[in-house]
């Protein structure tokens, strides 16, 4: 178990970390699409491994969605 704290101790010190004094980080949006897709990738294979369920495969023309027409909506 130590071994385990040390390796995951070691492993944050690889981290991606930048400093920003308060009132001057940079805006929110400073990553590209690209990137936040990356970030949202990683995410889901997390999630997915987390749950023990497969990631679905299957094609856009079958994906399961939901359409709902603004003319149609409730409003709020």
């Amino acid at each position: 178990m130590q071994d385990d704290e040390q390796g995951r101790r070691h492993a944050r010190r690889h981290w991606p970390i930048t400093l920003h004094s308060l009132g001057s980080e940079p805006p929110p949006d400073s990553t590209t699409p690209l990137e936040r897709i990356g970030m949202m990738w990683e995410l889901v294979v997390q999630a997915y491994a987390t749950a023990g369920i497969p990631i679905p495969d299957y094609d856009r023309a079958h994906t399961p969605v939901r359409v709902v027409r603004l003319d149609q909506a409730d409003a709020p």
